[in-house]
């Protein structure tokens, strides 16, 4: 026996309580608002954006690699900021746990000590 779940309608989209997505809106195209005939092609983008021609759909496809490739150009310079100033902060950490150098002998106190003579 089947269970009944393989023959239910895809419920991608669909609202808590509902049992089917809303309808597409396919009376306009998505980019230049034109009306869509009902006897005309209709050129879909993302499965549920309706373009009038294919080139009004191209555009959109075009515009979105845009801006995803503005979007990742953002990411990984916000990135190398934060990487460079967590260098930058480890560095500060660095410079003040590290210990102070030893003071430097001065030169009038190594020659004292070698004049010292010892009796015999």
């Amino acid at each position: 026996m089947a269970c009944s779940f393989f023959f239910e309608a895809d419920t991608v989209g669909v609202e808590p309580g509902q049992r089917h997505a809303p309808p597409l809106d396919l009376r306009a195209c998505a980019l230049c608002a034109k009306p869509l005939a009902r006897n005309s092609d209709i050129f879909m983008y993302m499965g549920d954006t309706p373009f009038c021609s294919d080139d009004c759909r191209d555009e959109q496809i075009n515009h979105d690699a845009a801006l995803a490739r503005q979007q990742a150009s953002a990411r990984r310079k916000q990135q190398q900021q934060q990487a460079q100033a967590q260098a930058q902060a480890q560095a500060q950490r660095s410079a003040r746990e590290a210990p102070a150098p030893a003071a430097p002998v001065s030169a009038a106190a190594v020659s004292t000590k070698a004049n010292v003579s010892v009796a015999s």
